[in-house]
């Protein structure tokens, strides 16, 4: 098979990748809640398991995609979250969700940094950007045939989605083995020991990160974010579940209106982003960070409406602005945070070493928010994790001011 150059390859994968987080996540928190029986610290654990996991793992797969391969690190990632999907779908008991979250959230670490690494190795700054925005577009072409494909599915087993979604993520990784071309990365001259050498690379990565303003205000915003992203995530549908009520209308199910709402969140996303992608790929870095201190403030709105809100319909519209508004932050914000990292051969390191602090907000913050629901309700949960958005606006609002160079943020950038 011809391997396939960077742009159209990028546009494949994000597609392929939307498919399977549709299949993967829509219908899993019923099957959790129904089948599972789990309680809402049970659901935001095994969340935190992924996390957990996660957090361990993300550094020592960054330094393997710097050391050795990105499109390795892409393949492992593949297998694994494949695998760890199938755990959590073939037994529905909560200490294999428990295990399968783990595996899940191991393999995830190969993906993160890895594909973005390769992205800014294979492409000039220009197609990055381009390729960040045309492939979030694809990705949620994807993400709807995901949604079409995972109602039936469901509505035989609950667990089918789940499990069709790691079959297809293993074929993600022979894609990736024999399609993804490598030109860009150049494999570190050994130097020592593994050991020795993947410890001078976590070093230097770390160095680069507290060596450049702009990624010590990434770390405050991935801690912040990640803490409302993981309540969030695990009690939206207990929520509508739990406080609003599911409306009895044309005999639909919880599983059959949540699939409504995620395929009404890929439209609007790609009805609202169509006209904007093309804007949006030319800002400089300054003008993105303003841009997204605009879409978090929107965020924290939408999450705080969707919170207090205690009927049907507004509390749906205000869910699909909230989903909404986030899915179109993705792409600014990786453009942007990519586009500030000048190290390439530290790059999947360095945002690896960012991308602890999202971890540790997640599996930190989520068990407080889990048993804030546990004790006051998932509607006081829901209601303190947008709160916790604040500071991001701070934080934004600083490297807008600033365009992410102030030296009393960092010590001196020596790598």
């Amino acid at each position: 098979m011809t391997r396939l150059a960077a742009y159209p390859m990028w546009l494949t994968y994000s597609g392929l990748w939307g498919f399977v987080a549709a299949l993967s996540w829509v219908t899993t928190p019923v099957y959790l809640i129904r089948d599972v029986g789990m309680s809402p610290l049970e659901l935001v654990l095994a969340g935190t398991a992924l996390e957990v996991a996660y957090s361990v793992f993300e550094v020592p797969t960054g330094i393997v995609a710097d050391l050795y391969s990105r499109r390795l690190s892409l393949v492992v990632a593949g297998v694994v979250m494949g695998g760890g999907m199938l755990v959590v779908g073939l037994v529905p008991a909560a200490w294999t969700v428990l295990l399968g979250m783990a595996v899940w959230g191991a393999g995830w670490t190969f993906r993160s940094g890895a594909e973005d690494a390769w992205l800014a190795d294979e492409t000039d700054r220009d197609t990055m950007n381009r390729a960040y925005n045309r492939g979030a577009q694809v990705g949620r072409v994807g993400r709807l045939l995901g949604l079409v494909a995972a109602i039936p599915l469901a509505l035989v087993d609950l667990r089918l989605p789940l499990l069709v979604a790691g079959a297809v993520s293993v074929g993600i990784a022979v894609l990736v083995a024999v399609a993804m071309a490598e030109h860009g990365f150049t494999r570190p001259e050994r130097t020592g020991s593994h050991v020795a050498q993947g410890l001078r690379t976590a070093r230097d990565g770390v160095r680069v990160v507290r060596g450049t303003p702009v990624l010590v205000l990434v770390l405050g915003i991935f801690l912040v974010l990640g803490a409302w992203q993981e309540g969030f995530d695990r009690l939206w549908e207990a929520h509508l579940l739990l406080d609003v009520g599911v409306p009895d209308l044309f005999g639909l199910d919880g599983v059959t209106w949540f699939s409504v709402l995620a395929i009404a969140v890929t439209l609007l996303s790609l009805g609202v982003a169509a006209p904007l992608v093309t804007r949006w790929e030319r800002l400089s870095p300054a003008r993105l960070a303003r841009l997204l201190l605009v879409m978090h403030l929107l965020l924290m709105l939408c999450a705080l409406a969707f919170a207090l809100t205690g009927t049907w319909w507004p509390a749906a519209a205000a869910y699909l602005a909230t989903a909404v508004v986030r899915d179109l932050a993705g792409p600014p914000f990786h453009a942007w945070l990519n586009g500030s990292i000048t190290d390439s051969p530290l790059r999947a390191t360095v945002l690896s070493v960012t991308s602890i602090a999202g971890s540790a907000g997640e599996w930190g913050g989520g068990p407080v928010l889990g048993l804030v629901g546990n004790r006051y309700g998932v509607r006081a949960a829901l209601t303190l994790g947008a709160v916790l958005l604040l500071p991001t606006l701070g934080l934004f609002a600083r490297a807008v001011r600033h365009h992410g160079v102030e030296p009393e943020l960092a010590e001196p950038h020596v790598v």
